[in-house]
């Protein structure tokens, strides 16, 4: 098979593309040149947000293009454009951001989409400019070619946005940690790397159409994951379980501050981590241990200094370290 990566050299990109090499595809990255694609690729450089910034695609073939994009969806479409008569399928990866908010518990991929969004805008928030990817890759490949990839936490190594590096961080840190309860909150995400080999399957099995891809909910739990945070740190760290009343009363921001977490029993719980991800499964989802997903986040981490990448485009996540002790110091154990 034949890979053009629209990016590739950083973590949902990047994981693509070193999947795709382990397979032994003939794998292409676009890039803008910034940071190396893993080795084994070829490098097209270009910046899709420049004029004539696709002119190293004017030419080649592939099987199929992944992309990632989720800015202005008329660079979707401006890139679709160009492919559409030399790619045989295009897989956007989109987000569960798409769905009208609020989705309820358990919701599929048939459930109501947010409204106003356009193949021809230009950048406006997140959830808009993801859904007009999605129409832009549908409006030049056709339902029959393209496949939407609705992810929802993405995990693993090379993560840029800090949810599961700053939880190890913090760990590592050791001492008394708020742990958000309860315990058996079940959580739902997916580790990068088994979604870049569902991504790949989906190419070679010729999917098309949207594909809610996560785990199935509870596939671990908080007391799971930050089990393992602190196992795999050495074992410094001490959970503290605090119940959810006393965190929200704190006036702690959940999914931000306290990255993955959400109360229990809400909106955000439901539209988070209780998707319907049946469809994706049947095709060939194959979720590993969370275990696993924590202890190559830390492998990683570890092997570039401690310190993670972060995208200039997305929120700081984390808990500053005088909110977290006063919490600690007025709450009551989950």
């Amino acid at each position: 098979m034949r890979l053009l990566m629209l990016g590739g050299t950083e973590f949902a990109g990047r994981a693509v593309v070193e999947a795709a090499l382990g397979r032994g595809w003939d794998v292409t990255a676009f890039h803008r040149g910034r940071r190396e694609a893993p080795p084994g690729a070829r490098s097209l450089l270009g910046d899709r947000t420049a004029p004539g910034g696709l002119a190293a695609l004017a030419e080649g073939e592939w099987d199929v293009v992944v992309d990632t994009w989720s800015a202005a969806p008329t660079a979707v479409r401006d890139t679709a454009r160009l492919l559409r008569g030399r790619a045989g399928r295009y897989v956007y990866v989109s987000s569960c951001s798409v769905y009208a908010w609020s989705p309820p518990a358990g919701y599929g991929e048939d459930a109501p989409l947010v409204e106003g969004a356009s193949a021809e805008a230009g950048q406006t928030d997140y959830t808009r400019d993801k859904r007009g990817g999605e129409l832009a890759a549908v409006e030049v490949f056709g339902a029959d070619r393209s496949v939407l990839v609705r992810a929802g936490l993405i995990l693993g190594p090379h993560e840029n946005v800090g949810r599961l590096p700053w939880w190890l961080t913090r760990m590592a840190r050791g001492g008394p940690v708020l742990a958000p309860g309860p315990r058996d909150l079940p959580l739902q995400y997916v580790d990068v790397r088994d979604l870049a080999e569902w991504i790949l399957g989906a190419a070679e099995q010729g999917l098309s159409g949207p594909y809610n891809l996560m785990s199935p909910s509870g596939h671990a739990t908080m007391e799971t994951l930050l089990d393992a945070c602190a196992r795999v740190t050495g074992g410094a760290a001490e959970l503290r379980w605090t119940e959810p009343e006393v965190i929200l009363a704190a006036g702690i921001e959940p999914w931000i501050q306290l990255p993955v977490w959400v109360p229990p029993d809400s909106d955000m719980h439901d539209a988070l981590h209780s998707a319907d991800v049946s469809r994706a499964l049947a095709t060939g989802l194959r979720c590993r241990p969370v275990e696993e997903t924590v202890a190559g986040t830390w492998s990683w981490l570890r092997g570039i200094g401690g310190v993670a990448p972060q995208r200039s485009d997305r929120t700081r996540k984390g808990l500053d370290p005088e909110v977290e002790a006063k919490v600690l110091a007025a709450g009551t154990g989950a």
